[in-house]
């Protein structure tokens, strides 16, 4: 029996004896952990990121589309700004467009015109006019 207990308080030494304290080390090289773990840690995450970006490519028919509903409107602006800045430009009148109708009315604050859409709904834009004094445009 007293072998047993030598035996047992050896033990329980040398363990004591052998114990240390825990230090955390952080693995992201981000929280200070070592810097060579980047390359390990960007390709296991890149493995897990099942995201795929949409695709940008469009058909030539929708460049095309695109396009000629922008010289569309375009054309359409240029409309508006000739009726009412252009030679004999009148002061209210209304523009169709399609399924748009803009009305415009020159005031003493600017112009402001009115964009219907098809569905009814109103956008207001009011452009200031160039006030001069004394000549200088």
């Amino acid at each position: 029996m007293r072998i047993c207990a030598i035996t047992a308080a050896v033990l329980l030494t040398t363990s004591a004896a052998n114990a240390q304290d825990l230090v955390y080390e952080p693995i992201n090289p981000s929280f200070g952990g070592n810097s060579f773990n980047s390359a390990h840690l960007l390709a296991i995450a890149n493995a897990q990121n099942s995201y795929d970006p949409p695709s940008n490519e469009t058909s030539d028919l929708d460049r095309f589309i695109r396009s000629l509903e922008s010289r569309l409107m375009s054309s359409l602006a240029s409309e508006v700004t000739q009726a009412i800045f252009g030679e004999g430009g009148d002061d209210q009148g209304t523009i169709v467009f399609g399924d748009q109708t803009i009305e415009y009315s020159r005031g003493l604050d600017g112009i402001q015109l009115t964009v219907i859409e098809g569905d009814g709904s109103r956008t207001v834009i009011t452009v200031p006019t160039l006030m001069t004094s004394g000549g200088i445009n």
